[in-house]
Order: structure tokens, then sequence, then C-alpha cells
């Protein structure tokens, strides 16, 4: 087994996430209670971490929503455990907001490395190539790089790729600075500093990436209409929990008996906006569908204050 050589060498034992955690330097000697007493402790330093780097996270908020008006994609890639968070925001997105291909997720090594870690994979620039190929990436999208190490070959490649089809590159780092912000246009360097078990990204570093991931695709779906409130009327009812929940979500917005939702939900074909459309403007599910068509989604633009059937 070979590894790294001179100045990649000197790199890497440099980056934050490979060194020691002076507070954990006995950390086989811990009780079960101070070792779980010490990883809370530290990982409330991811909150104030992310918050560092909130106008960033704001500023590719931003862009995606841009891309998604445009008929772009939001494009999650990374490595390892990067990789799989990618991959977990974008599925999640399908049943929350009804997305069909607007979030999508690749991994070095391809799904198998989901659940299975291909570790070898992150060091092809040339694989997130042919991923990115393979979706067709083009000047509409937003292509978000996840890296812990802020310095995965597979990453920087999709970065060079994404930047040479016309992509918004954004770069996600846990270390700064990251030589991933090189190939970005907007760059998320976020420091929650050294891991309890040196070297393990997939804690903090970990953490602070789904924070972030959280907040891209929520604020991103929000501003392109997919919730009223505080609610999620674009969710998608796939199963038996999600069917009442849908329910529960017309009468919560509307104010009405679960009944009634139920009658309005019938009437618009499941469809969660315009059931609230209808109760609330007082108009038919044809009316409906074409008040949201108009106002592109958007539940509150279709009201105007008014208020109707309950």
């Amino acid at each position: 087994m070979v590894g790294l050589k001179g100045k990649d060498k000197e790199v890497l034992s440099g980056l934050k996430t490979e060194s020691r955690n002076p507070r954990t330097l006995d950390l086989d000697l811990m009780s079960v209670g101070e070792l779980l007493t010490v990883m809370n402790e530290e990982d409330k330093n991811v909150i104030e971490a992310v918050k560092q780097v909130l106008p960033q996270v704001r500023e590719t908020v931003e862009a995606v929503i841009r891309a998604l008006n445009q008929g772009g994609r939001l494009v999650y890639a990374g490595a390892g455990t990067s990789g799989r968070l990618g991959i977990l925001d974008a599925v999640e997105c399908l049943p929350t907001f009804s997305t069909t291909d607007e979030v999508v997720g690749i991994i070095a090594g391809g799904e198998k490395a989901f659940v299975r870690a291909q570790e070898g994979a992150e060091d092809s620039k040339e694989e997130a190539r042919k991923d990115l190929e393979q979706l067709h990436v083009d000047g509409r999208d937003v292509v978000v790089a996840l890296s812990a190490s802020g310095r995965t070959p597979y990453c920087i490649g999709a970065l060079e790729y994404a930047r040479e089809a016309g992509a918004c590159c954004v770069g996600l780092s846990c270390n700064r600075p990251a030589e991933l912000s090189a190939y970005s246009d907007i760059a998320i360097e976020v420091d929650a500093g050294p891991e309890i078990l040196t070297g393990s990204t997939r804690l903090k570093a970990g953490t602070a990436e789904k924070m972030i991931l959280n907040m891209i695709s929520t604020a991103s779906m929000v501003g392109i209409g997919k919730v009223y409130g505080n609610l999620m009327v674009d969710m998608r009812a796939t199963n038996l929990k999600l069917v009442e929940r849908a329910k529960r979500i017309v009468s919560m917005a509307c104010g009405c008996t679960e009944e009634a939702a139920q009658a309005a939900l019938s009437e618009a074909d499941g469809g969660i906006k315009a059931a609230i459309v209808m109760i609330l403007a007082g108009i038919t599910a044809k009316e409906a569908k074409e008040r949201l068509e108009i106002h592109k989604g958007f539940v509150r633009k279709c009201l105007d204050g008014a208020r109707g059937r309950t």
C-alpha cells in the first residue's frame, strides 16, 4: 500500500479534521458516561461553526432557487460519509416536497457505495466527470461538492466538470482554507474543530454537513413555493401515515375538520395545495388548480386574504 508523499502528505496531516483533539487524548480510558458527555459538548461546537458560514449558505440557497425556477437542479456530489449525506438529503426531498429529479445526489463508487464503503473511489477525478456527464449537467444547475477534508479528488473533479458545463459551483468543506474552495463560485468552509476520534469525519464534520444540507434543501423548497406557513403542502402521500398527515395539514391550514379536509383532498385528487386553496378561497378544485398554475404553486399568493368554506 502506497500513501501520499511530499506536499500532499504535509497538507493532509495539517488538516483540522485530521488533528488530535486535546480533550479526548484518553478516550479509551473514559467511562461511557464521560465519553458521551464530551461527545455532546463537542457537538455543541458544530452549531456555532455552522452559524459562522450562514452568509455563504444563504448565497447558495439563493443560487439554488434561481436554478430551480429556470428548470435547473441541485446536484450533490461527494465521497464516503459526505456523499451518503448528499444522497440522503436528495432522496428525502421526494416524499417531503414531491420533487422528481430537481434534487440529485451522486457518490464516488456509485450506488453500492451508499451501503458499503468504496473508499478508493474518492481518489478519481475522472469518475466524477463521468457521473456528472451521465446527469447532463449544464448551466442551469447548481453542483454542491461535499468534502470534509476539502481536498477530495472526486469532489474537485466534480467542480472542474461543473464549471466547464457552466453550472454554479459550491464547495462545502470542513477545513479552512480548503483546496476545494479554489474551484468554487461559493465556498462554504465550516470549522468544527478536531474530531473526538481522530480523523473520523462521520462525527462532527458529518453533523455540520447534514445541518447545512438541511438548510439548503429546506430553504430552497420554501423559496419555490413548496411550503405554506410551516406546512409541507407539496408532500407526496405515499403511505398510510402520510395520507393521515395530508388530512392534518389541510385541517391545520384551513381550521377545518379532518372530514372536511378529506372531502377537499378527494375533490383535488389528493393535492394538498389545491385542497387548501379550495377551502380558503371557496372555489372548485378546477379553479384552485388553475390559480396555483398562475401563481407558480405559491398557496399564499392564491388566496388574496379570502376565506371560504369550512
